[in-house]
């Protein structure tokens, strides 16, 4: 029982004292460095070696201009411990109080530690470093380097280059580090990433391609291509990240893996004229049927997106030509529901794609394929105005799938399909639940269909506006970009000046988009700047003006322009990477085209 008491007794004490260590920690970073003081000294106390709390007091002295306790701690500490790092804290508490000549003697002397003994570099570079003191870190570590060549510090001088302005040193030598340690690539790229976010003018990026591509030239290494392959995908240059993964797998043929990946992040951003070119390359150089499928199924997914009605036939050709020649394949399900859907929205052919869908479903699936089959029920039913029905199936795959991605689709799904049966309780407290989904975009379009409804919830008790708007959603949703623009414009006459204007401006120009009328698409963009500056559609706007700008108004400046205000005044939006990439290779940026 009295051992018992001990152990007890002696936890506690353990539980208080890392409390009062928090505390003190917590008294400093608010500045309140008396308070911390006194409890540094009662830790201190106890803990008398620990350079870390030592360090801590001495610079609640320090805050406290009281330079003499500071220097009667430290020079205590190490007359005792002998730890070279008191000898940079030392020096400090000189340089603190101007006595530049003292302070570099103890920096000198902490220095000459090193060369005896390079098992202390480390630690008093990084003393060195933490009080800013670059040079001096700069120094320890090549000392370190000198004094014991095993040892290497090449990845710490670089970031100190780069923390010392010299971005030119560090990139080199990162690159170097990199390709003599490959498992540090990851960090390496992390390090290039975050001055890459830093790089407003566009420098920083420019010297690091350039180096890049010099390496490639005179190096026949693959690790160059894959790096060089890395950069162009953190700039979204995805046609020039494709030119390298060519050059790789030309040397390594082996897999075309990277270059799958590669063709995704194109999809993702829409990029699929070089998604395209990807698959098209993979089709050409492989005999494997599942990579085979996924790049036709890509294709044709892209085709179809950008196909004119007279383009149909041609298609639902290709469709049957290859369900003819895979349909059998085990891997042949995204095809077969992208045929269900070519068949309902593009063809208008609902009791097709109802057969494709019921035959899927009496297949033995695995859960997830079940998800994906019953997701493209919900929406053919959607089309086919059986709202009930496809708010089952999305209703399944939530209970079925609970917290994944697939689930949240649904979940935003289940309330634009109450939104267009005209529920707009449920689903604005539907999309209100989706607001914080981990996908951005279904973040995105929830905040918007529920700042849609409840906007004008208030300004119209009827919901006179919302039900019009819904009607006109639901024909841009069954693709009928004519009709849903005629409804659109007839609801800007109707309700002109009211809360609903904004949202019924962005369709109206995004249906005229789909119609191929860009002139008109950035007219109607234009007035949600002068009128609804402050709306949610505003970085929308400004966004998809500059890319019917740069793409089919060919207007550079313009579009230059309104990217750099998406970069400005909207760095919180989904758009601001790419605009950002864009506004830099417009602004001409030194080596931005490379």
């Amino acid at each position: 029982m009295k051992k018992i008491s001990y152990i007890f007794i002696f936890l506690c004490s353990i539980l208080v004292f890392g409390q009062n260590e928090q505390l003190a920690q917590n008294y400093f970073d608010k500045g309140e460095f008396d308070k911390a003081a006194t409890l540094f000294e009662e830790i201190v106390k106890k803990q008398s070696g620990n350079s870390f709390f030592v360090q801590k007091l001495a610079a609640c002295y320090q805050q406290l201009e009281q330079f003499p306790k500071a220097e009667q701690l430290l020079t205590e500490k190490y007359n005792k411990y002998n730890l070279p790092v008191y000898l940079v804290e030392l020096g400090y508490n000189f340089q603190l109080q101007k006595n530049q000549s003292k302070a570099d003697n103890y920096y000198q002397r902490a220095f000459k530690e090193i060369e005896k003994n390079a098992n202390y570099t480390y630690s008093i570079a990084q003393a060195f470093e933490q009080k800013t003191l670059l040079p001096w870190a700069y120094k320890s570590y090549e000392a370190g380097q000198k004094a014991n060549p095993n040892m290497n510090f090449d990845y710490q001088m670089a970031l100190l280059q780069g923390q010392m302005g010299n971005l030119d040193v560090m990139v080199v030598k990162l690159l170097d580090y990199a390709y003599s340690n490959p498992n540090a690539v990851v960090n390496v790229q992390n390090q290039l990433s975050y001055f890459l976010q830093e790089d407003t003018e566009g420098n920083f990026l420019a010297s690091l391609k350039k180096d890049l591509l010099v390496r490639t030239q005179k190096n026949q290494d693959i690790f160059w291509n894959q790096f060089l392959s890395w950069l162009y995908i953190q700039q979204k240059e995805y046609s020039k990240a494709f030119i390298q993964e060519k050059a790789i797998y030309k040397r390594n043929p082996e897999s075309f893996e990277d270059i799958i990946q590669l063709a995704q992040l194109c999809i993702n951003d829409n990029d699929n004229e070089t998604a395209n070119s990807i698959f098209q390359f993979i089709i050409d150089n492989t005999s494997d049927e599942e990579t085979i499928l996924i790049s036709n199924y890509y294709i044709l997914k892209n085709q179809i997106e950008k196909a004119k009605p007279e383009e149909y036939p041609i298609i639902q050709q290709k469709l049957n030509s290859l369900l003819t020649q895979f349909g059998a394949s085990p891997y042949a399900l995204d095809l077969k529901l992208l045929s269900a859907q070519f068949y309902t929205f593009q063809l208008n052919q609902f009791p097709q794609s109802k057969a494709i869908l019921d035959e899927l479903l009496e297949k033995p699936l695995n859960i997830r394929q079940k998800a994906k089959v019953k997701m493209e029920y919900g929406d053919v039913l959607v089309y086919d105005e059986k709202f009930n029905q496809a708010i089952i199936y999305y209703a399944q795959i939530e209970n079925d799938l609970p917290n994944d991605e697939m689930a949240h689709e649904a979940t935003f799904k289940m309330a634009k399909t109450s939104f267009y049966k005209k529920d707009f309780d449920w689903a604005m407290k539907q999309a209100k639940e989706m607001k914080q989904a981990s996908s951005l975009l279904i973040a995105n379009d929830a905040v918007e269909l529920f700042l849609l409804i409840s906007d004008n919830a208030v300004e119209d008790s009827l919901k006179v506006a919302l039900q019009d708007f819904s009607k006109a959603e639901l024909l841009e949703y069954q693709n009928k970009p004519n009709e849903a623009l005629k409804a659109f414009l007839q609801i800007l006459e109707k309700h002109k000046g009211n809360s609903i204007e904004p949202g019924t401006l962005y369709r109206i120009a995004r249906n005229y988009e789909k119609l191929g009328d860009y002139k008109n698409a950035v007219t109607y963009y234009q007035q949600i700047l002068d009128l609804h500056k402050d709306s949610f559609y505003t970085d929308e706007a400004l966004f998809f003006s500059a890319e019917s700008y740069r793409k089919q108004l060919n207007d550079s400046e313009k579009a230059k322009s309104y990217y750099e205000k998406v970069v400005l005044e909207h760095p919180d939006s989904i758009y601001f990477t790419a605009a950002r990439i864009q506004f830099r290779t417009l602004r001409g940026d030194k080596q931005a085209g490379i």
